[in-house]
């Protein structure tokens, strides 16, 4: 099981995967975890996820946990695999929950009622190829594995 989870090349592309997804994640999950660049706090994300989408309330939390601190957790190649899976899950739930509806193209316009599908769609891209091919390059989990 360990090596389920730790094994992972030593390539740069995983690397550069990582440390992209990770770093686009982590100013989403800060607006919704600390309230900066513009977010709006933990209480009002949460509300949002239980109330606006009717999560759960545990769901929501881990959403915004792993938007935040999972990935800090994936730049640093800590449990790669987990952070993929879970930010998969995620970015899948947006589109059923919210983008959905609103087509493929983001609103660069505002010309539509929201976001649309295509963010979603290269993080998704990005978690499976993390999912299969691990950290990379100086991921922690190498050290774990």
């Amino acid at each position: 099981m360990k090596d389920l989870l730790f094994a992972t090349s030593t390539g740069w592309a995983p690397l550069l995967l990582r440390i992209t997804l990770g770093a686009v994640m982590f100013p989403h999950g800060a607006q919704k975890l600390l309230g900066w660049w513009g977010g709006s706090g933990f209480k009002a994300s949460l509300d949002y996820f239980t109330g606006t989408i009717g999560l759960p309330a545990i769901a929501g939390v881990l959403i915004i946990l792993a938007e935040s601190v999972g990935a800090l957790a994936l730049i640093a190649g800590l449990g790669t695999r987990i952070w993929a899976a879970a930010f998969l899950v995620i970015m899948v739930g947006a589109i059923i929950t919210v983008h959905g509806s609103n087509g493929f193209f983001m609103n660069w316009f505002g010309a539509q009622a929201g976001e649309g599908i295509e963010f979603n769609l290269l993080m998704i891209g990005m978690a499976l190829a993390l999912l299969v091919a691990g950290g990379g390059r100086f991921a922690v989990d190498g050290t774990l594995a």
